[in-house]
């Protein structure tokens, strides 16, 4: 099979799924007995290719968590968003702040959340992040009492466009009752999935 065959199967794998693919998952397009190794690297130079071919348009190729995906640019949210006439989720800052503190210090308990936001973490914050599957209980703490613990998941880091939770921005450590500082840089209103 030819380069542009390989490029123009990836390119419309890429469109039609709903979820990133891996460069694994694109060789058993190819060859679902066991493709051959030099496959691999048709994939990863057809992608590198699509991602130039998409360079300065409205859409691009990104990397995430679990894989690649076409992604519409961020600068042309405002445009985009216009095509849904529902308003996006809005998110408040309480939510925000919660999302961050877990992301940062993950595994972390409701109380340890609490303490370093000085108030009481609302049951509808985490339920909305565990129905966004942005977060999820990681286990329980060996402690009395056993209070769960919280860790982000693969969805936040794509949500988010994020490959590694090592690409979350630096932040100084809060002190005593200071308050963790928004880390993640969201706005009040996040973009709705369907427009990724």
């Amino acid at each position: 099979m030819n380069a542009q065959a390989i490029k123009d199967i990836v390119e419309a794998a890429l469109m039609a799924s709903d979820q990133p693919l891996t460069v694994e998952r694109l060789m058993a397009l190819f060859e679902p007995d066991g493709p051959p190794d030099s496959l691999r690297d048709d994939i990863e130079r057809a992608l590198a290719a699509l991602a130039e071919d998409y360079a300065g348009r409205g859409i691009e190729i990104i990397r995430v968590a679990r894989g690649y995906r076409v992604h519409t640019r961020a600068g042309l949210s405002t445009w985009i968003n216009r095509l849904w006439e529902e308003r996006p989720p809005r998110y408040s800052r309480a939510l925000l702040e919660t999302l961050a503190i877990i992301a940062y210090r993950q595994p972390i308990t409701r109380g340890e959340i609490e303490a370093l936001r000085g108030v009481a973490v609302s049951t509808g914050i985490l339920k909305t992040m565990l129905e966004r599957e942005w977060v999820r209980m990681a286990g329980h703490r060996d402690v009395p009492g056993r209070p769960a613990v919280y860790a982000t998941t693969p969805q936040f880091l794509e949500y988010f466009n994020l490959r590694h939770l090592s690409e979350l921005p630096l932040l100084g450590e809060p002190t005593g009752s200071e308050q963790l500082p928004l880390a993640l840089t969201i706005e009040a209103e996040l973009e709705p999935e369907t427009a990724e």
